[in-house]
């Protein structure tokens, strides 16, 4: 059997050197580079403009908190049981971002791509709006149990999109899709592109890859589940949630006294 080439671009050490992305770690990117630039590094190639930076840390900030979420209750129970495994408990956490929450972003950025393969081609972005809708039961990136009529981190992210030059056709799509799903509704539903939907037409605008997208969330919310169990070491709750949802669960099997 022919043996496949071993490549990869990412990175390389000597005992006097660490090189990563073509840049001398110590020498470039230590003190130069923000955490967000790094990552920009490492999924792109390159060093981000400044533009690119800004719109780009913005929205992987976005994701690092949004208080007692799944996630964070499956960090902080799994961190209950292996308190001596904090990146077990960050990795439980982590393992719920999927299509429902955070990991919508790749769903919305596949969308869109498919839905306009070219950028730059003269589309009609209404028609699009309606044929996403015509064809999905679930549309990912729109809509949010809490943030209605406006995801107030959609309409910042937006704003930078704009101050920055990247506010484009991927976000006039997504817009047009939540306006037309509200449409399709009758009015009864309020729709609006929430952060992820956000997200996903920004890194379209961006030039990532969709299949990385989901990945942005993993970075960002690593960090705030880091937060969370900081906080559960310190001031727990964990075990109180796990008492107080057993006794409420099993509260019908008990005799009455």
């Amino acid at each position: 059997m022919k043996k496949r080439r071993i490549r990869s671009d990412m990175a390389w050490s000597t005992p006097e050197r660490i090189v990563v992305r073509g840049l001398d770690l110590p020498g470039e990117i230590l003190g130069r580079l923000t955490l967000g630039d790094m990552a920009f590094l490492e999924l792109m190639g390159r060093t981000p403009t400044a533009g690119e930076s800004k719109l780009f840390n913005a929205m992987v900030v976005t994701l690092v908190e949004h208080g007692i979420t799944p996630s964070a209750l499956a960090a902080r129970l799994t961190y209950l049981g292996a308190p001596e495994a904090l990146q077990a408990a960050v990795a439980a956490g982590l393992c719920g971002l999927g299509s429902v929450f955070v990991g919508s972003t790749e769903d919305c950025a596949r969308m869109l791509r498919e839905a306009l393969p070219d950028p730059k081609a003269k589309a009609d972005l209404e028609g699009l709006a309606r044929a996403i809708v015509a064809a999905r039961e679930v549309i990912p990136g729109i809509g949010h149990p809490l943030h209605k009529p406006v995801d107030p981190r959609t309409a910042r992210l937006f704003e930078i999109a704009r101050e920055t030059g990247f506010y484009g056709p991927y976000c006039d799509l997504i817009q047009r899709v939540a306006a037309e799903a509200e449409r399709s509704s009758g009015g009864r539903k309020s729709l609006p592109v929430n952060a992820t939907g956000a997200i996903g037409a920004l890194g379209c605008e961006l030039g990532f890859d969709w299949k990385v997208l989901r990945g942005l969330g993993v970075i960002a919310r690593a960090i705030g589940l880091v937060g969370h169990l900081l906080e559960e070491s310190r001031e727990p709750i964990a075990q109180e949630v796990w008492f107080r949802v057993e006794e409420e669960a099993s509260a019908h099997l008990k005799p009455k006294t």
